[in-house]
């Protein structure tokens, strides 16, 4: 099995077997969760010398799903990710840790025209040929963020107190990529 030090090469994410997603409070008593369904990546990983590698993804952000139409068309208006202002979402990589079989990247996340960096450690999952001579590999990690620091503000105020959408999210990566 190859590790994660030994990965080399540039790769392109596979969106039909990756997840971009996320997970929020609701009315301070249950989660939602979402997904974007239209994103593209690639990477340059050489996980001998990490900070040789880069990435680069960009999700549009009209393709949020939460298994909801109305709620979905009210995060993709003025009130939460403007999409008509703001089409995408972008994450600019600007540098590489690695330990073990994970790699922490840290980079440049841009959500409604603001941009943070913010780190996100992925555990390598593996790397694998595939019935068709793609080689494939795998990732799988999770960050939280506060909604706020990205200008989205929006919230409701609850009659039993606190608010209808909590400022914390927990942005999930489920990433299949190929190698060129």
């Amino acid at each position: 099995m190859t590790q994660l030090n030994e990965l080399k090469g540039t790769f392109t994410l596979d969106p039909s077997h990756s997840e971009i997603g996320f997970v929020t409070r609701h009315a301070m008593v249950t989660k939602v969760r979402g997904s974007f369904s239209d994103f593209s990546g690639t990477a340059t990983v050489d996980g001998a010398n990490p900070s040789t590698s880069s990435l680069e993804v960009t999700i549009q952000a009209a393709s949020i799903s939460t298994r909801n139409e109305d709620r979905d068309n009210h995060v993709r208006s003025g009130d939460f990710l403007d999409v008509e202002t703001y089409p995408t979402i972008t994450f600019k990589a600007t540098d590489f840790a690695v330990a073990d079989e994970t790699v922490t990247v840290t980079g440049d996340l841009t959500i409604h025209g603001v941009t943070k960096s913010i780190a996100i450690p992925f555990e390598f999952t593996g790397e694998a040929k595939d019935p068709f001579g793609n080689t494939r590999v795998g990732f799988e990690g999770s960050a939280t963020v506060n909604r706020s620091d990205f200008g989205l503000t929006w919230n409701a105020a609850l009659e039993t107190g606190g608010f209808l959408v909590a400022d914390k999210v927990v942005l999930e990566f489920e990433v299949s990529a190929i190698k060129a």
